[in-house]
């Protein structure tokens, strides 16, 4: 099951990644600046930023086919941008892409927090998450692939088709723990003993306000708020920096600009592992496991400072790809918090609303790569990247009570 998760998640970061990958020939043909691409870029992050409304969409249509209506949203609009002619026509398809792609995350952290004990959801939230950096990886290639085949809007139309596939699969074959005819009693018993007792569905509809008023839902929107301006970097600037810095041809981006994604997925599981290890072996609680395996990343991530000062490209390139690393690492363990600390029927919204304020930090982030870029280069925002991720882990360790506090406790 979660593996039909994972392949999901590759294809909503693929296709959300085909844009990037195909930016430099893109902007070329259409006569666009790097200030009109950052607004283009910018129009997917504000739109996606309306996570708390899928995650709630999710929770009350219920997973299947709350997400199946998502899925062929994203997958028609990613086939419409092969028909744009302007950067105005593609911050208006970016736009609806993001809503729809938003639904991702917060479908992602429901199913793993209905399919899993709480001591297994860190690892599975590893292997779900390694889709975000395995779809991402899987871009550079694909795209250039397309582009020198055919051309740049044949690309947009072959993501769009491979998420349709995938819905297909998922009609197919999803089902929640309790009515899938494959689980065995043993299996259905063994993750009902790991859920948290006070984290149960209460039967009533989530309550954005109830939600904000508690402090666990700060301690991980604020580390996402500065975390995830790191993904947005890898995915949309990297192809660009590779070109204009480090003056690479579209080949020799092809070639390299999937290796921080590759080092993203070991850092899925890397993260999830280290927290696993830390529960079984050194007995400390869920939470402070994640919190763990969140600093261990913070500490990683202050690498990428020096990605901007090296004169070797491909010195650059191994900095990054520790990034990838270093942020994945993090990442998985503050997204799957979301599950340790929120009643089943509103993980999704509260996923949701986390997801917005990380994509509030990376759409900000952009939009001063954009309009700063040009007259202080790279350099100034790989120094910050590996900052924000340290004032995270602080806040992670300051805000986030221990599980056994009852969620609507209020600070």
């Amino acid at each position: 099951m979660i593996g039909l998760i994972m392949l999901g998640s590759i294809v909503n970061y693929l296709t959300r990644s085909t844009l990037a990958v195909a930016a430099p020939t893109l902007l070329k043909d259409l006569h666009i600046t790097e200030k009109e691409y950052s607004w283009i870029v910018s129009a997917f992050q504000a739109t996606i930023m309306a996570q708390p409304g899928a995650g709630y969409l999710l929770d009350i249509l219920g997973l299947k086919t709350g997400l199946a209506i998502f899925v062929v949203a994203w997958s028609a609009t990613s086939m419409a941008h092969g028909l744009a002619n302007s950067w105005q026509a593609l911050a208006g398809l970016r736009a609806l892409l993001g809503f729809s792609e938003g639904s991702a995350n917060p479908a992602g952290m429901k199913a793993t927090a209905l399919w899993f004990p709480a001591s297994e959801r860190g690892l599975a939230g590893g292997v779900y998450n390694i889709g975000a950096s395995f779809g991402s990886m899987l871009a550079p290639p694909l795209v250039a692939w397309a582009i020198l085949a055919f051309n740049w809007r044949v690309a947009f139309v072959i993501t769009g088709v491979l998420g349709l596939l995938w819905l297909v699969l998922w009609l197919l074959f999803y089902q929640a723990p309790e009515k899938h005819p494959a689980l065995t009693e043993t299996e259905r018993d063994h993750i009902a003993a790991g859920q948290e007792k006070h984290l149960q569905d209460d039967g009533t509809r989530p309550s954005f306000g109830r939600i904000f008023k508690q402090r666990n839902f700060w301690g991980i929107a604020l580390p996402r708020f500065l975390a995830d301006p790191t993904w947005g970097t890898l995915t949309f600037w990297l192809p660009l920096y590779l070109t204009n810095v480090r003056h690479f041809d579209l080949r020799q981006s092809a070639l390299f600009a999937w290796m921080p994604f590759l080092a993203a997925d070991f850092g899925c599981l890397f993260g999830g592992t280290v927290a696993m290890a830390l529960q079984k072996r050194s007995g400390l609680s869920v939470v402070n496991a994640r919190r763990c395996a969140f600093s261990v990343g913070a500490v990683m991530m202050l690498g990428v400072g020096f990605a901007g000062f090296v004169s070797s490209p491909y010195a650059a390139i191994a900095l990054l790809s520790l990034a990838g690393f270093a942020h994945q690492t993090l990442s998985v363990t503050v997204i799957t918090m979301a599950s340790d600390l929120f009643r089943k029927n509103e993980v999704a919204t509260a996923a949701g609303m986390a997801g917005m304020f990380g994509n509030a930090g990376l759409l900000i982030f952009s939009l001063l790569i954009g309009g700063l870029v040009a007259t202080v280069g790279y350099a100034p925002f790989f120094v910050c990247l590996g900052l924000f991720d340290v004032a995270g882990a602080i806040i992670l360790w300051t805000l986030v009570r221990e599980r056994g506090v009852p969620p609507e406790t209020t600070p």
